[in-house]
C-alpha cells in the first residue's frame, strides 16, 4: 500500500507532447453490493516519446469534478502543460483539461470513434461503410473531411443514422486532428498504446469476478502495471514509432512550448 501510494504521488515531467486517457471497467464490492466501476489510466508520452502511466484512480462516477480532481492531482506534481489529450467519451474530462490546462487540444480517439459507429452496421456492409469513413479522417482539411462526411449521410444516413450521429457528436473534438501533418496524425490517431495496457490489466482483473474493495482492486492493477514495465525492460523503454518526425510537427504547431534542451 505504501509503495502504491508513493508512485501515485510521485513527480512527473513537467511537459507531456501527448497524454492518453482511458478506463476499464471493474467489479468492486461496496457496502456489501457488487457494482461496476471505472479505474481510469493517464499514460503520458514524454518528449523522447517514452510511455510512462501517471497514475490510476478508481471512480464511481466520471464528470468534471472528478477529472478536475485527477488533473489538479497531477499539476501539484508537477505537470504544467500538455499539447494533445488524447480521450475518448468521458464525461467531464474535456472541459476539465480546458480548466487546469486551457493550451491544450483536445482529440477524440478517432478508432474509437470508428469502432462506436460500427455498432449500428450491418456486417454484409461492414466493409462499403468503413470505406466511406475512411475518407472522412484521412480528408485532408477540415472541408474535405465535412464533404466526406456529406457523402456518408447520403449514403447511408437513411439506413444507419446512428453511425452517422456518432460522427456528428464527435465532430468539435474530431477535427483538430486534421490540422495535423501525416507523421503527428498516426501517433495521436488512436489511444491503441493505453489499449494493449489495458488488455492486459482485463485479463488479470477479468478472473477475479469481483473484488473485495477499491484498495483490492488497485492493488492488482498496479501489480499488473509493474509487471507490463519489466517485461517491456522498464517503463522508459517503450518508445513511440514515428516520434521524430511526430515531435518536429509538434515544434512547428506548438512554438515555445517543448523544452528541447
Amino acid at each position: 500500500a505504501e509503495e502504491i501510494t508513493a508512485w501515485q504521488n510521485r513527480p512527473v515531467d513537467d511537459v507531456y507532447p501527448i497524454m492518453y486517457v482511458d478506463a476499464i471497467r471493474i467489479r468492486v464490492k461496496d457496502r456489501g453490493v457488487v457494482t461496476m466501476k471505472a479505474a481510469h489510466l493517464v499514460v503520458g508520452v514524454d518528449v523522447e516519446g517514452r510511455k510512462h502511466v501517471l497514475g490510476v484512480w478508481i471512480a464511481d462516477a466520471e464528470g468534471a469534478k472528478f477529472w478536475l480532481s485527477v488533473l489538479t492531482q497531477l499539476r501539484n506534481r508537477g505537470l504544467r502543460d500538455v499539447l494533445i489529450a488524447c480521450c475518448d467519451g468521458l464525461t467531464g474530462l474535456p472541459e476539465a483539461i480546458t480548466s487546469v490546462f486551457p493550451d491544450t487540444v483536445v482529440q477524440t480517439c478517432v478508432v474509437h470513434v470508428v469502432r462506436n459507429a460500427m455498432r449500428f452496421v450491418s456486417y454484409g456492409d461492414r466493409k462499403k461503410v468503413a470505406a466511406a469513413m475512411r475518407a472522412i479522417y484521412t480528408a485532408p482539411s477540415v472541408e474535405a473531411a465535412e464533404t466526406a462526411l456529406g457523402d456518408l449521410e447520403k449514403e447511408y444516413g437513411r439506413q444507419y443514422p446512428g453511425a452517422v450521429d456518432v460522427w456528428k457528436r464527435a465532430w468539435a473534438e474530431f477535427i483538430p486532428f486534421l490540422d495535423y501533418p501525416p507523421e503527428l496524425r498516426k501517433v495521436v490517431y488512436t489511444t491503441n498504446l493505453i489499449e494493449s495496457i489495458n488488455f492486459q490489466l482485463r485479463k488479470i482483473t477479468k478472473t477475479r469476478g469481483h473484488f473485495p474493495s477499491d484498495e483490492a482492486a488497485m492493488k492488482l492493477l498496479y501489480l499488473g502495471i509493474r509487471n507490463i514495465s519489466t517485461k517491456r525492460g522498464g517503463e522508459n523503454g517503450t518508445g513511440t514509432q514515428g516520434w521524430n518526425q511526430a515531435l518536429n510537427a509538434m515544434v512547428i504547431l506548438f512554438p515555445g512550448r517543448l523544452p528541447l534542451h
